[in-house]
């Protein structure tokens, strides 16, 4: 879904303070996501935002196009009822979060059945 269907689903969701937990997720293909937290609903989801275009200027300098945020792609990865319990599950994503495929890491942490 995109990120404001995502919001109009759930009025909770756009009324709630968000935790970003790094903008620099990948996967396989090397596309980046951003991971974050929902406190009032205990929503972690990915949001990858569509690959940005650039342009140039007069001067040949280079600068990205604007994006409609209606093409943001939203997953929700988990429920999780707290912060101190996210963090605690999320231990460590600092440094896994650089590596190549991060969100492999992300989903051992998140099983899709669990």
């Amino acid at each position: 879904m995109d990120i404001e269907t995502f919001y109009d689903e759930n009025e909770a969701r756009r009324e709630s303070a968000e935790f970003e937990i790094g903008d620099e997720w990948s996967d396989a293909a090397g596309v980046l996501y951003e991971l974050s937290w929902v406190e009032a609903t205990g929503e972690l989801y990915l949001m990858a935002e569509p690959e940005a275009e650039f342009g140039t200027d007069p001067f040949g300098d280079y600068w990205p196009l604007p994006s409609d945020v209606d093409e943001d792609t939203v997953v929700i990865v988990a429920q999780v009822a707290s912060h101190e319990h996210l963090q605690n599950l999320l231990a460590g994503w600092e440094e896994a979060m650089l590596s190549s495929n991060s969100l492999e890491w992300l989903a051992q942490r998140f099983p899709a059945n669990s």
